[in-house]
């Protein structure tokens, strides 16, 4: 939806449909990741500029993106792949220049039929769940930012959600509960490092995780992080920032 936003500078139409569909195995192309079965089909359109045939060949790789620096990381659309990729599903790119774009997003609708089932047991990760946590996320990218505090609510936790150090201050200066720090690294104004540093000030048991799509940070990571701190790089999976909050949580409880 921020994409389709952006597509329409001057305004225009946004359109969000839901369906049931059905693929038997004639309904599938030769190579295709989707299985025959039933799905859950969510499409979000809108009436803006398009896509080129290039373009959409390259809308669901990590880092590419044809907004302005400063403007787009380039890992919504790789994230939202990689979710429905994760669930069993699929997800695909229609536009024409200058009459719009549809993202489609297929999820599986029966987990619970026997063949999918079987098919799910045999490379099933379960996720770690939380027990009510409270989760301090520092994001300045919107979808990205969206995508983790859903996932996170999803897993059981509590979320507060920033969209930089200006926001986050009062909530970390606060008396309120924050068992976990969850910040970008590349935030406007105080950067995630600065921010973490602060929060350790005010308290010194909190842990802190690290979002970074900087190869360099994540190269000198022994130089960047202090006792307490994780880094996860974008893009990246659910399961494995399911994992990683886990594994953090389960050791700050443990000190």
């Amino acid at each position: 939806m921020i994409n389709a936003r952006d597509a329409m500078p001057n305004g225009g139409q946004l359109t969000i449909e839901t369906a049931n569909v059905v693929f038997g195995e004639a309904d599938l192309a030769k190579g295709e990741t989707l299985l025959p079965g039933s799905y859950v089909v969510i499409a979000v359109s809108d009436t803006g500029t398009g896509m080129s045939q290039a373009t959409i060949d390259k809308a669901f790789d990590p880092f590419f993106t044809t907004k302005p620096i400063g403007q787009g990381t380039g890992l919504g659309l790789s994230m939202i792949y990689g979710f429905a990729q994760q669930s069993g599903g699929h997800a695909r790119i229609y536009s024409q220049l200058e009459i719009g774009t549809t993202v489609r997003l297929y999820l599986p609708a029966n987990p619970g039929d026997d063949s999918q089932a079987e098919s799910e047991r045999q490379g099933e990760t379960i996720l770690p769940r939380g027990e009510g946590e409270t989760i301090l996320v520092v994001e300045d990218d919107d979808s990205v930012r969206m995508l983790v505090v859903d996932a996170l609510k999803e897993l059981g936790y509590r979320v507060i959600e920033a969209i930089d150090g200006k926001q986050a201050l009062p909530v970390i200066e606060g008396n309120g509960r924050i068992d976990l720090l969850v910040s970008d690294v590349g935030l406007p104004g105080l950067n995630g490092r600065q921010i973490a540093e602060i929060a350790i000030a005010a308290r010194p048991a909190l842990n802190v995780l690290f979002i970074t799509g900087y190869a360099a940070a994540a190269a000198a990571r022994s130089e960047f992080l202090a006792p307490g701190m994780e880094m996860i790089t974008k893009p990246f999976a659910i399961d494995d920032l399911a994992q990683k909050v886990k594994e953090m949580l389960t050791s700050s409880k443990a000190e």
